[in-house]
């Protein structure tokens, strides 16, 4: 319909080109996970989880065994979190500061907030962000100029990749937590650093948040006495739960002062909105004048903000939130180790469990998990993960019980025991009614 004809004067042909309308591909093509919409949409993508957020919910009117939220320490419903944020949102509303903090949207609580969270990770400063997925990528945009090299790890978070991407100068990606690969992915850096005049960035994660194995900081810290780069770490899943106090992954290595800047969201420990990049003062402050994210966005409302000096001041001062967190990966990830589940090489909370099997297997097997045994937790497969296999992702939190924990190995013994029988073979996804959804 808004395909039309044009004529370039300029050209002595007069020739006529055919201008596509932009919007024409999406009729075919969705999308590698788009594809499935049709079958997904409601059930698979895009659930609706309701009621409290709690280790029980509701889906499509059933009461369900929820391990598939963020909430590790079990804030997000806490009842003196509640009271704070309702206390906060009856106090400010949610437009209070308007405009960017750099024009209008300063306030003492958002200075007080960034000095808890430096004070917390053990850094001299800490720069306030709207959101975590935005931030990271705007972080690694006012950082790196033409003549810098990102050095950065082959499973970084799509935050990281975007920045990465956006990055006009030269990038190296290192293998997986090989720390041969990333000397010499460094070597080569180095060698283009010396002829452009330009320093290098690192880029790893504390926790990665997929498989749940930890970045090798200790190691990654350690390549500085043979080259000079600076490190950023991504610890959104290590903050809140890593280290002796749950200041992150550094604290739990030991290396808090090699890390040159320690980037945490609230969105996982915190069960809120907004993150934090936290480094040496003069670092935090050219972000503060040059992050364009947060100098062209409004400034994180008060509300967030004094929910957010809440959560950190529990994170602080009740370290049974943290203790109880483990107790239910222990006991999680030892039964089912036991039951013999790979669980891959996680050693944080995050809980990959890995099957074999195709995306028409694997919604059967989830649609089965949640229809007949009441659990509802992620499914991963093609082509997010290699063709063939089934990641089933489990976050624990401390809100379950121990009998959680029990009635959850239990089902997933009896889900295997069907996988390797051929129970959920099939050429098409699951069907779901889609009426219901």
């Amino acid at each position: 319909m808004f395909a039309k004809k044009f004529t370039f004067a300029r050209f002595k042909t007069h020739k006529q080109y055919i201008m596509a309308d932009i919007f024409a591909k999406f009729q075919e093509n969705q999308g590698d996970l788009g594809q499935y919409m049709k079958q997904a949409h409601g059930y698979f993508a895009f659930p609706k989880l309701e009621g409290e957020i709690a280790p029980y919910m509701n889906f499509r009117g059933k009461r369900m065994l929820v391990w598939s939220l963020n909430n590790y320490l079990g804030l997000a419903n806490h009842p003196e979190v509640r009271k704070a944020d309702a206390e906060a949102a009856a106090k400010w509303g949610m437009g209070y500061p308007m405009g960017a903090r750099m024009m209008s949207g300063q306030t003492v609580k958002h200075e007080e907030l960034e000095r808890n969270l430096a004070d917390f990770v053990g850094k001299e400063d800490a720069f306030l962000l709207n959101y975590g997925y935005q931030g990271m990528v705007s972080i690694i945009d006012a950082i790196c100029g033409r003549n810098d090299v990102i050095v950065y790890d082959s499973e970084s978070h799509a935050c990281i990749l975007d920045g990465v991407r956006l990055h006009m100068g030269k990038r190296f990606v290192f293998q997986h937590n090989n720390i041969d690969s990333l000397r010499k992915q460094l070597s080569h850096a180095t060698r283009l650093t010396e002829k452009q005049n330009g320093g290098i960035l690192v880029i790893t994660e504390g926790v990665f948040g997929m498989a749940g194995d930890l970045g090798k900081l200790d190691e990654i810290a350690a390549l500085k006495k043979e080259f000079q780069f600076r490190l950023l770490v991504d610890d959104a899943h290590g903050f809140g739960t890593m280290g002796k106090t749950g200041a992150g992954a550094p604290e739990h290595f030991g290396v808090t002062d090699e890390v040159d800047l320690l980037f945490g969201t609230f969105a996982k420990s915190m069960a809120g909105i907004g993150a934090f990049i936290a480094g040496q003062n003069d670092v935090c402050n050219y972000l503060r004048y040059n992050m364009r994210s947060q100098t062209f966005a409004k400034s994180l409302p008060m509300t967030m903000v004094e929910g957010a000096l809440k959560r950190l001041e529990m994170l602080r001062t009740m370290p049974e939130l943290k203790d109880k967190l483990w107790t239910i990966v222990d006991a999680i990830q030892g039964g089912l180790r036991e039951a013999g589940f790979d669980l891959g090489r996680t050693n944080s909370p995050v809980t990959p469990i890995y099957l074999q099997g195709g995306p028409a297997e694997a919604t059967r097997l989830i649609y089965d998990l949640r229809e007949n045994y009441r659990i509802f937790c992620s499914i991963v497969a093609y082509p997010v993960i290699p063709k063939g296999e089934i990641m089933i992702r489990i976050i624990p939190t401390a809100m379950h019980s121990l009998e959680d924990v029990k009635y959850t190995v239990e089902s997933f013994k009896a889900i295997k025991k069907k996988l390797e029988a051929g129970a959920y073979k099939a050429e098409e996804l699951a069907k779901v009614e889609t009426d219901k959804l």
